[in-house]
């Protein structure tokens, strides 16, 4: 009986969706350096990467897989499967809207985009990704504005504080 108990348990752990906890983006915020910063980060993306289904995850670690090896039709179509199984996975609709922005396919970047920063508004990495949208679409007005939203949630992102200096030169002039 206790060993039943304790599997179904360890089943029902195994299944959870791992959200990244409010401890983790506070600690991601505050981090004294941009390598624990960046080890923060890894981690919360190590959480998103967890759907709490394991199909899901099976879908997606192929998915990253042949995105990886330049196989986008195919990262394209287990996205999409992993999505028409789980649409409230944010994570899904985040690695289909990176081969949307790869593909210039601002329509279907800017939709999917929207769709991960509703069900998870801290997904630092849309954010990055609206910014590298308005800037391809010429936007930089609301491309710098998209990487401060990144900022505000991951104060040290490279790639964010990077476009924001560039961008702020642009779009706000040069102070005296």
């Amino acid at each position: 009986m206790i060993r039943s108990l304790l599997l179904a348990c360890l089943f029902l752990v195994g299944v959870a969706h791992a959200e990244p906890s409010d401890e983790m983006f506070e600690k991601l915020r505050n981090a004294p350096s941009d390598s624990e910063a960046h080890d923060v980060a890894l981690d919360i993306w190590a959480s998103w990467m967890e759907s709490g289904s394991a199909t899901v995850d099976v879908i997606m670690e192929r998915a990253v897989d042949a995105q990886t090896a330049g196989d986008i039709e195919t990262a394209r179509a287990l996205y999409d499967r992993a999505i028409l199984i789980k649409p409230d996975y944010s994570e899904a609709w985040n690695r289909r809207a990176s081969i949307f922005l790869m593909e210039e396919n601002y329509p279907e970047a800017l939709r999917d985009l929207n769709e991960v920063l509703r069900l998870e508004p801290r997904h630092f990495g849309a954010w990055a990704g609206l910014g590298m949208m308005f800037e391809g679409m010429e936007a930089p007005h609301q491309a710098l504005e998209a990487y401060r939203e990144a900022l505000v949630i991951y104060p040290r992102m490279q790639q964010a504080l990077a476009a924001e200096k560039r961008l702020a030169k642009l779009t706000e002039g040069q102070g005296l």
